[in-house]
């Protein structure tokens, strides 16, 4: 018997279609709750009547300060935490602690589940540590429908507008199995999934976030630079009561700047981070090794910035480079990056074109290692993208991901005593560096 590997090779969660778990997991549902005992209710009864099995089903509701009693049937586990404002993501770490499951299914009150839910949504997570999985998040009007009123029936004629924007991406990117670095936009965290495993490695929640939206995409954006593999899963279908954020009269452009002001400092990839400002994380980090005269290193690094301006150059102790710029660091701790470039010898960039091609797709695909070579097929330094690191080290082993060997066009070696006029002056051909 072939056992099988705990990991997929980049996001091709495809790859374990028609597979189910030898052994199904305990399961343990946190149920995100503020002032809606209705709605709590309706999605309290709703998970009684899933088709997983009981025994392996353990149900948490984490409430969020809600005033005087909250209510929960037998054999619902209730934890809260004082109402300090809106602490959503410390909410669900508390009922995630209070947990015992080997996967986390996070729901919110509001937000009833199909009979079949946790058993098609848990499924990957179960198979895949390392699975972050989204269900479909549906919309009804319930307004005067009993709280036991099975959800399937419930909802017939009462259907809302399903989110246009979720379902074409969710189309356009084959239910996540073409996801990206700007995917975690498309995680809601009113209907996700995950191993214990990779949600305590990477922290849980940011507790940080005290104000609505934004903390499962930050979530979302870690998991997957930790190595997280995303998938949708559209047949663990979950009724939202009430219309989309976007259909709702409170909501509004004050509401969407907030939640886009507190992720530019989370999420530094292009499309979510500033466009000019440094993030305090860098989606790229050089990491130039060893001693090297001073014309090369300077060489090196004005033309690394001037092809990446919001990188960083980390340089070791020994370097000798005294320029006063924030982006080089001497001798310090590596910034979790989403790509990481590793350099032995110096390098100038004389042309950017390629070497950013290959850093801005690197690891959103199945290639996670490039190992770069220039004219002469001398190595000009290896690229890592982050997620393949974090699932290098997690594994022991590189076969999470496809390494490639590419020429690096327009990137050269540089010889000890280039020629600085010439680089400063922007005249001349690589004979005058190499």
């Amino acid at each position: 018997m072939v056992t099988r590997r705990p990991w997929v090779v980049g996001n091709r969660w495809d790859s374990l279609d028609g597979v189910r778990p030898q052994t199904l997991p305990k399961v343990s549902v946190i149920v995100a709750h503020y002032e809606q005992p209705g709605e709590l209710a309706r999605t309290l009864s709703a998970l009684s009547t899933q088709d997983y099995p009981r025994e392996l089903l353990e149900i948490v509701v984490a409430d969020d300060g809600s005033a005087g009693d909250v209510l929960v049937p037998p054999g619902v586990t209730l934890v809260r935490q004082e109402d300090r404002g809106f602490r959503l993501a410390a909410a669900r770490n508390l009922g995630a602690r209070a947990s015992t499951g080997d996967v986390l299914c996070f729901l919110d009150a509001d937000t009833a589940p199909e009979p079949g839910y946790v058993r098609a949504l848990t499924r990957l997570p179960a198979l895949l540590p390392e699975a972050v999985t989204v269900g479909r998040r549906r919309h009804a009007d319930f307004s005067g429908i009993d709280a036991e009123t099975p959800v399937t029936g419930a909802v017939i004629g009462r259907e809302l507008p399903e989110p246009a924007w979720l379902a074409e991406e969710y189309a356009r990117s084959r239910d996540l199995l073409d996801a990206d670095d700007r995917s975690y936009r498309f995680v809601i965290g009113a209907v996700i999934a995950c191993s214990r495993r990779l949600f305590e490695e990477t922290g849980g929640f940011d507790e940080s976030f005290s104000t609505y939206g934004g903390e499962d995409w930050e979530w979302a954006h870690r998991m997957w630079q930790a190595g997280a593999v995303l998938a949708h899963v559209p047949t663990a279908v979950a009724w939202h009561d009430g219309p989309e954020w976007a259909e709702r009269t409170d909501s509004g452009l004050e509401r969407a700047n907030a939640q886009t002001m507190t992720l530019v400092s989370s999420i530094p990839v292009d499309g979510s981070a500033p466009r000019g400002l440094l993030s305090a994380v860098p989606d790229l980090v050089v990491r130039l090794r060893g001693t090297h005269t001073r014309e090369a290193l300077f060489i090196a690094v004005d033309s690394i910035l001037t092809a990446f301006p919001r990188s960083r150059v980390m340089l070791d102790a020994t370097s000798g480079l005294d320029i006063d710029d924030p982006r080089i660091v001497i001798d310090g701790d590596e910034p979790e990056a989403r790509v990481l470039w590793e350099l032995d010898r110096p390098v100038v960039v004389l042309e950017s074109a390629g070497i950013a091609e290959l850093v801005a797709g690197l690891g959103a695909g199945d290639v996670g290692t490039v190992d770069l070579v220039d004219s002469a097929g001398s190595s000009a330094g290896v690229l890592h993208s982050r997620r393949a690191l974090r699932r290098a080290a997690r594994w022991g082993t590189a076969e999470g991901f496809e390494t490639l060997t590419v020429r690096a066009e327009g990137v050269h070696l540089l010889r000890s005593n280039p020629h600085v006029e010439a680089w400063v002056g922007g005249w001349g051909g690589p004979d005058r560096f190499r």
